[in-house]
């Protein structure tokens, strides 16, 4: 009773708190934040000067007093108090309506946040986005598995002892599972998500062009042409870099195909570890996979044909969610709204 009452008060949040991105929804409103998860600070003051796209904007352009830093690496947090800012940065941020600007006094009582992470974290770094959320002004934290929390997302019947199949490919993560009777019978962590995909593009181009691109057009390019599969008609795109010889500025013109080979190596090993999952699924649950697929979730799932290419090396039918990048943060969103099934899928572990 006194949850709800303070419900009133405070507003509700679900956090996908990404490598990439950071996503925010609230409570009776739906997503209000996507920002990327990037800090500006200082390097001798520790200020923070930025943070999101305007941080984003920053990456690879600072001066040598100010860095742009990403605080969670392969789906956990690399830098605590970073992390902590972040968070409490988004917090205020949807307090920050007429009424609720002054929720850090304490008789205005916290928000209760509900945070997906990745299912394949120890229990130290489980505490640390525990601790982060608490720091930064969270009533309370619940803690959810990222698989879980996209197949609530994408209204998977989690409950029913029909099993069913999600693949949520991230920034950081690729997170494998079949779950059953509202449990995940088998899962899979892979640390070899989105971001292998850019350092895949970058590796690519100083091989074979001798030029050195950033992140941020590595993953400009991945999002332009990444392809799973030949396509139909093969596109091409120009890339700016610096010539490594030289330092000079180079500009080349690559094509999908080329992009499609620097990407098969981490996508043969995604599918690799899919089909493991699939060879260790029990027999009794076969057959409703079968039948109802893979769910493919999260950034991963709009490379272009990874559908088709993944139904191919499966023999399953496969399905991409809508909106596949937001199916985390609105299975945390729903979870706000249906206590006892949060009571029953969150993570404990030892946590509070």
């Amino acid at each position: 009773m006194l949850g709800r009452i303070w419900s009133l008060f405070s507003h509700d949040i679900g956090i996908d708190l990404g490598t990439v991105n950071t996503l925010v929804a609230v409570k009776g409103k739906g997503i209000v934040i996507r920002e990327p998860s990037v800090v500006a600070i200082h390097k001798k003051t520790k200020q923070v000067l930025a943070i999101g796209s305007e941080a984003k904007r920053m990456l690879g352009r600072t001066p040598a007093v100010i860095e742009a830093v990403r605080p969670l690496r392969d789906g956990v947090i690399s830098d605590f108090d970073t992390t902590e800012a972040m968070l409490r940065h988004f917090i205020q941020k949807v307090h920050q309506s007429p009424g609720f600007a002054s929720w850090r006094i304490p008789k205005i009582p916290r928000p209760r946040v509900v945070i997906g992470i990745p299912s394949g974290v120890t229990e130290v770094e489980r505490r640390a986005v525990q601790d982060a959320a608490l720091s930064a002004g969270a009533r309370e934290a619940f803690l959810i598995e990222e698989p879980m929390a996209a197949a609530i997302g994408a209204d998977l019947r989690i409950e029913e002892p029909d099993g069913c199949f999600v693949v949520d490919i991230g920034g950081g993560t690729t997170e494998i599972a079949v779950i059953s009777l509202g449990g995940m019978v088998i899962n899979k962590s892979l640390r070899i998500a989105g971001d292998e995909m850019d350092q895949d593009i970058i590796n690519y181009l100083r091989m074979r062009y001798g030029m050195l691109i950033g992140e941020r057009t590595a993953e400009e390019v991945k999002i332009d042409l990444g392809s799973a599969i030949q396509l139909e008609k093969e596109r091409e795109t120009i890339v700016r870099g610096r010539e490594l010889a030289t330092g000079l500025p180079k500009s080349i013109k690559i094509s999908a195909s080329e992009v499609r080979e620097a990407l098969s190596s981490t996508l043969n090993q995604i599918i690799g570890a899919i089909q493991e999952v699939l060879e260790e699924t029990p027999p009794e649950l076969v057959g409703d996979l079968l039948e109802r697929g893979i769910v493919v979730t999260g950034g991963g799932a709009l490379i272009r044909g990874f559908d088709k290419r993944l139904s191919d090396e499966t023999k399953m039918p496969v399905w991409i969610a809508e909106d596949p990048l937001t199916t985390v943060v609105r299975g945390c969103y729903k979870l706000l709204d249906d206590l006892d099934l949060l009571s029953k899928v969150r993570v404990t572990g030892g946590l509070k």
